[in-house]
């Protein structure tokens, strides 16, 4: 790994979430905060080391009980309720403010990308002058029924009985395909990030399924909003095949698409062709063509914003 620099936020309740950064290599245009998604954390060295080598200070954060934050007799990537981690973006920012800069881009990937919208519209930073979304869980990738019916039971199990486990887990297909020693390019913490099947409880989804449903009332981000997903999806695979490196195989990208407008008034989406769920995790000149798409929305984005603060 790169030389990374590491922080304990310590937080409410004796709880902990960790803060990584990976200073500019040249002097800072601003900085990028980075939130991963479920059964992950921050391990993509090369996104990093992308923005470090424009000019921005980098930061990840491993939310509570994932990855780097993750303590003996936690529930791993467990929550009854998103805006729980408020709390560490919120200490995040603050820490970021205090190495100097007013200009900070969220940038945030699946579940991630609909924990970061429900944060910035109910705890606006003036400070965050961009939100990058890359393949967000919008909506539930599930039928009518379920995404109907079937919600209001997953609420009904998920107040009374939240540790109880879904009976449908989740799939180990997306992981495979990014893993070095199976079928990707990848080196990560397979305790952390594991390549078996996990577990998904009730209390966690039906936190999802009151976030989805707020953000398709409508939320009022007050930055620019740019939002990326595969062109294709292939959900349902329960044995990896070679399809699985060119789709979206965790999330419907049509879903994204329709949700992408409930975020803000400013949002730009783009599409990127033969993307993993993961765009940045993807095969090199898909991946090199989302940083180029990125790139380019960020860059015209941030043309008026305020250097960094000098004290």
């Amino acid at each position: 790994m790169s030389a990374y620099i590491t922080e304990t936020l310590h937080l409410a309740n004796d709880e902990i979430a960790t803060l990584v950064r990976l200073p500019a290599r040249a002097n800072s245009r601003g900085a990028v905060l980075y939130v991963h998604g479920f059964v992950d954390y921050f391990f993509q060295d090369h996104v990093a080391e992308h923005f470090a080598g424009r000019g921005f200070d980098f930061y990840a954060i491993d939310l509570r009980r994932y990855g780097r934050s993750l303590r003996e007799g936690e529930i791993p990537w467990f929550t009854t309720d998103l805006a729980e981690y408020f709390e560490e973006l919120d200490a995040a920012v603050d820490c970021i403010r205090a190495d100097g800069h007013d200009c900070i881009a969220v940038l945030a990937h699946s579940t991630g990308g609909l924990i970061a919208p429900l944060w910035l519209n109910d705890r606006p930073h003036p400070e965050v002058n961009a939100l990058i979304l890359n393949s967000p869980w919008l909506e539930l990738q599930e039928g009518w029924f379920l995404r109907t019916i079937g919600t209001w039971v997953i609420r009904g199990i998920g107040r009374v009985c939240p540790e109880w486990i879904v009976p449908q887990t989740l799939g180990s297909v997306n992981s495979e395909s990014v893993h070095k020693d199976i079928h990707g390019e990848w080196e990560f913490n397979t305790i952390w990030k594991p390549l078996t099947p996990q577990p998904v409880r009730f209390g966690f989804l039906a936190a999802v399924r009151r976030g989805q449903a707020r953000l398709h009332k409508g939320l009022n981000v007050r930055c620019p909003v740019f939002v990326m997903h595969s062109d294709e999806s292939r959900l349902g695979l329960k044995v990896w095949s070679p399809v699985a490196m060119r789709a979206d195989t965790v999330l419907n990208v049509e879903q994204i698409e329709q949700w992408a407008g409930a975020i803000a008034p400013d949002v730009t989406t783009a599409t990127i062709p033969g993307g993993m769920h993961d765009l940045f995790l993807s095969a090199e000149p898909v991946r090199k063509r989302a940083f180029a798409e990125m790139d380019s929305w960020l860059e015209s984005h941030l043309i008026d914003m305020p250097s960094p603060r000098v004290d």
